[in-house]
């Protein structure tokens, strides 16, 4: 009897045994490096934080906090909350469970008797909480489970690992994203009126203001509690972000923050950022939202290419915020002039004294008539290349192109960085000059540091674990020192933007302005010897700006920052290269005013003049080839007119419009012409054809 009743007792015990056994706990070292934030954070290059994302939208939680990083304060009070006897007890509170026990008993409502190290482990194994999990033999699991973590765990890696897996309100996680999220604090400077709020969300995450205010005052044991319904509403109100996250740069960080737990240094200093943000924000607003709604900032050290300032917008008025404005592809404008005369310098196709003719031009392309013209739309006659570029004129930009060539250009600018210009030459035609390609600001601001750099590109960075990449040569450093040099010349620019413009710093500094067609894009890059500075202004939408002009757009920023980057330390002309030489220049018939003029080796010009008209080849310049024009229907056919124009040493020379002789060709006529297509020739003395134009009438 005895052995069968000491055999079923032992049965009995191991079904009880097995069915209370808990699941295996991990230990604490592998709780704590297994934990896995839902944040990431983006640094600046000395460690300061410029801004959080969160990744994973499971549960928001922060990094791990240890217990030295908590407050005092709130380690006791949340302590005495759940678990009074915590300090006391090996994992089950017996009195807890007798008290609760009798409770039950007496029908009176059941005090909790689960401790923090029961709660840890139901944490650790999800199974032993799991909804209907509230039976007996459940509870014994649980208790076992409790005494088993007790048993290998410290009482404050067990008090540590509550606090920061306990869920605090919503999607708060530990006490380091309820610190944060409540109260906008780090765990370490939470109070003891902190913490009892914090207590008394536990037992019901969700509760209303009033029922926290209620249980706080009860945890505190005080009679004036009176404070408590206010602190419950505020911290109950509107949901808050995470308040200590100086959200510097939100576009960069979503960019950058992939992966929860990651922690980047950027290049970024947060100073710069600081600066380039409320130079966009104050020029932003005082533009206007119904002017111009968006804008960018990047400023990079020179030297190093590393990305100080990396502003894709600042929010306010616009209806895009999250568009990060510093990667987007807009149109360059006038932006890429300075590549292109460097390219005709570099080549010896133009000297900064070389005259160009700004007035009207027409060319035949593929696509129809190209008319450039300036932004003012005026015309300065004859210019000087350095006056031509500094004063962002458009059409001897556009001859400087027939020099060069369209897809050389092309092939220069993808060379510089221009990776969004994918298509060939062709395809832009002679806008390409004016820049109708697409850029960022992003390779703006590298290929204009690479006109500071003496001709020599290499990518920009923006992490400190990026590798600095071998730099190549893309422009001499004759042709980038003479382009910067006219850049920076201030009587060069006065005649379009005036002596005193945002462009004009107390050092030397070069600039770019450019405005895209329509005022759908605002830009002004530049450099000194230390930084180079991109500013873009605009609307991410694509709708034109009202009134803003590239000196009163982006300029003003650009200026803002260039000074309060360079203050105590202003910027310095760049030493000048071997193979230029400075060369006292004259200008016949004061075309412009006599100065000392840079150029390359064994091209200077002591004079410079217009080429006479018999230098010039006979050719016929307006009408163009392939122009089509339109009577107007309430004038009288024979009371229009259609000018001729000729170029070049034309005496004697006869115009002869279908066949018949028309007029002298210096006599520049007027010709009434039926609708249909005609055709325009040019005759020599002897009655040859020097040049032909076909044109229509409708």
């Amino acid at each position: 009897m005895i052995g069968a009743a000491g055999a079923l007792f032992l049965g009995l015990f191991a079904a009880f045994w097995w069915i209370t056994l808990p699941p295996p706990l991990p230990g604490f070292a592998v709780v704590r490096a297994g934990w896995q934030p839902s944040e990431a954070w983006l640094y600046d290059r000395n460690g300061r934080l410029l801004d959080s994302s969160r990744v994973d939208f499971a549960a928001r939680r922060l990094t791990w906090t240890p217990l030295a990083e908590i407050s005092p304060a709130a380690r006791s009070v949340l302590t005495a909350a759940e678990d009074r006897r915590f300090e006391r007890h090996g994992g089950v509170d017996w009195w807890a469970l007798g008290g609760a026990l009798r409770d039950r008993v007496e029908g009176r409502r059941v005090r909790g008797a689960s401790t923090l190290s029961m709660q840890v482990a139901a944490y650790l194994s999800p199974a032993l909480a799991a909804p209907g999990s509230r039976s007996f033999w459940d509870k014994l699991r649980q208790m076992r489970a409790g005494d088993a973590l007790d048993g290998h765990w410290t009482k404050d890696q067990i008090l540590e690992a509550y606090l920061n897996l306990a869920g605090f309100r919503g999607e708060a996680q530990g006490i380091g994203a309820a610190a944060l999220s409540l109260f906008g604090k780090t765990p370490a400077a939470l109070s003891r009126d902190d913490a009892l709020l914090l207590a008394a969300l536990l037992p019901n995450p969700s509760a209303g203001a009033g029922e926290v205010a209620r249980r706080a005052c009860a945890l505190s044991q005080e009679s004036d509690c009176a404070r408590f319904s206010g602190a419950a509403a505020s911290m109950l109100g509107p949901a808050r972000s995470l308040q200590l996250d100086p959200g510097l740069a939100p576009h960069l960080a979503d960019r950058m923050l992939i992966e929860p737990g990651l922690r980047i240094e950027s290049t970024l200093d947060l100073r710069v950022q600081q600066i380039a943000i409320t130079a966009l924000r104050r020029q932003l607003q005082g533009l206007g939202g119904t002017r111009a709604r968006d804008g960018a900032v990047i400023v990079v050290d020179n030297e190093s290419g590393d990305v100080l300032a990396y502003v894709g917008g600042i929010g306010g008025a616009s209806t895009a915020p999250a568009v990060d404005g510093a990667s987007s592809y807009r149109q360059a404008g006038s932006t890429l002039k300075p590549f292109l005369y460097a390219m005709a310098i570099e080549r010896g196709y133009l000297t900064p004294a070389s005259i160009l003719d700004d007035s009207p031009v027409q060319l035949d392309t593929a696509s129809g008539l190209y008319v450039p013209q300036n932004y003012d739309r005026a015309f300065k006659g004859p210019v000087s290349a350095r006056n031509a570029l500094a004063g962002s004129l458009n059409v001897p930009a556009v001859r400087t192109l027939l020099l060069t060539g369209v897809d050389a250009f092309r092939d220069r600018l993808w060379d510089t960085g221009y990776r969004g210009i994918t298509e060939d030459g062709q395809y832009y035609g002679f806008s390409l000059a004016l820049g109708s390609a697409e850029v960022t600001l992003m390779e703006q601001v590298a290929a204009f540091r690479s006109i500071a750099r003496g001709g020599l590109w290499s990518p920009l960075r923006l992490t400190t674990q990026s590798e600095a990449a071998e730099p190549r040569r893309v422009l001499s450093s004759q042709a980038a020192w003479i382009v910067a040099d006219m850049l920076a010349d201030p009587n060069a620019r006065a005649v379009t933007f005036g002596l005193d413009s945002a462009l004009r710093l107390p050092f030397w500094a070069a600039a770019k302005t450019g405005t895209s067609k329509a005022m759908r894009d605002n830009w002004c890059i530049g450099f000194s010897d230390r930084f180079t500075v991109g500013v873009w202004v605009g609307n991410l939408e694509g709708d034109p700006m009202r009134a803003v002009s590239g000196t009163s757009g982006a300029a003003p920023v650009w200026r803002d920052v260039m000074l309060a980057i360079h203050a105590g330390r202003p910027g310095r002309p760049p030493p000048r290269p071997p193979g230029i030489e400075e060369q006292l220049t004259r200008f016949a018939g004061n075309l412009e005013q006599p100065r000392r003029e840079y150029f390359l080796a064994g091209t200077g010009l002591a004079t410079v003049s217009l080429a006479p008209q018999t230098a010039r080849r006979p050719r016929i310049v307006t009408p163009v080839t392939g122009s089509v024009y339109a009577l107007d229907p309430d004038i009288p056919p024979d009371r229009q007119r259609l000018s001729v124009a000729v170029t070049g040493e034309v005496a004697g020379h006869r115009l002869q419009l279908d066949g018949r002789d028309l007029a002298a060709a210096d006599s520049q006529p007027l010709i009434v012409t039926a609708p249909g297509r005609h055709r325009l020739r040019l005759l020599d003395l002897r009655g040859d054809v020097v040049d032909q134009v076909l044109f229509t009438i409708r």
